[in-house]
């Protein structure tokens, strides 16, 4: 599920490390709550591991351009397993950190990261594709790669999918508590989708 709200881009700035800049959109800047269920995650060469393979997770996410390259940059990565959320870090030295979550694969999503005092709850119905793809759609669900920085260093990472299948989505409830610095998504998001997910391939970790 993506969920996305347009956001002041000075304070949105202040949040992303040196050197990237926030990447716009008609002079518009956004952030986005991602809801979804990772399965079959792995390294290459080695095969998935359903304990640790497949996990609930919540990344907040924004939109940067470095280079001319545009990509996302994630200001917060929560996960439902403990031992995913090590492993994963390890990994890509992405910023995993571990939230209680429960989801049913229908229509419930709840997240309760105690340590942040961040929190989420929908109820939803998926509706029908969205076959008509707007820009914004576009600009918000088709990046070919991520921005991280750690230990002060920044990288990126290629990542190669094809576009996310988008539906429509009817929301019963929703309850968002995220809060960092001058940024508030406390309010209802401009726009929400859901997506039948897609298999992503992420490579080439480069420092920039």
């Amino acid at each position: 599920m993506f969920f996305h709200w347009k956001v002041d881009a000075d304070v949105l700035q202040e949040l992303i490390p040196d050197g990237l800049t926030v990447d716009l959109f008609n002079e518009e800047a956004y952030v986005s709550l991602v809801a979804f269920t990772m399965e079959k995650i792995r390294p290459r060469f080695l095969p998935s591991f359903a304990p640790i393979s497949n996990f609930e997770e919540i990344n907040l996410r924004t939109y940067v351009v470095k280079d001319d390259i545009p990509g996302v940059y994630f200001l917060n990565i929560e996960a439902s397993k403990i031992i995913s959320v090590a492993v994963s870090k390890l990994l890509s030295v992405l910023p995993y950190e571990h939230a209680d979550m429960y989801r049913n694969n229908k229509d419930y999503f709840q997240s309760d990261f105690k340590k942040k005092n961040f929190s989420f709850e929908v109820k939803y119905q998926v509706k029908n594709e969205i076959t008509d793809k707007t820009d914004l759609d576009c600009f918000l669900t088709e990046r070919y790669c991520l921005y991280v920085d750690a230990d002060e260093v920044l990288y990126r990472y290629d990542i190669h999918h094809i576009p996310w299948p988008l539906y429509h989505l009817d929301l019963y409830q929703l309850e968002t508590n995220y809060v960092l610095g001058d940024l508030n998504l406390n309010e209802l998001p401009l726009k929400v989708q859901y997506s039948s997910g897609v298999q992503v391939v992420a490579w080439n970790k480069i420092q920039v």
